[in-house]
């Protein structure tokens, strides 16, 4: 069966226009966002890991639009806050924080942790 077209879990224009340069030649499918919709709601990411919290996004807006859905998850490990934030990497700083308010927090709780490391990734 051929996927004629495939949701993007995302409102990031970005990432879907990656995504589309990367299908693109291999003859994939139209590849739509959360924003082609119109107003729809978030899926709450209660998974323990990653790979969890992509999977319940992928299912719930694949039910809600009777579509093929594709989601990721991803976050920054920091190895001085034990992998912190990870999946909570979004909320760190609370609701409707920005990106200068969670690395702000991020900065305070390393200089907290006493470790000199400033070793990260972003899975």
């Amino acid at each position: 069966m051929k996927i004629e077209k495939l949701l993007v879990a995302t409102r990031n224009r970005g990432k879907l226009e990656e995504l589309r340069t990367m299908l693109s030649a291999a003859g994939g499918p139209v590849l739509v966002c959360l924003s082609d919709f119109g107003p729809v709601g978030d899926v709450e990411e209660t998974g323990a890991t990653f790979l969890e919290n992509a999977s319940l996004k992928a299912a719930a807006y694949a039910r809600s639009m009777g579509m093929w859905t594709l989601s990721d998850d991803s976050g920054l490990e920091v190895d001085a806050l034990d992998g912190a934030p990870g999946i909570h990497s979004a909320r760190y700083a609370g609701d409707g924080a920005d990106d200068s308010s969670r690395i702000e927090k991020l900065l305070r709780e390393i200089e907290k942790s006493g470790s000199l490391s400033r070793s990260a990734r972003f899975v």
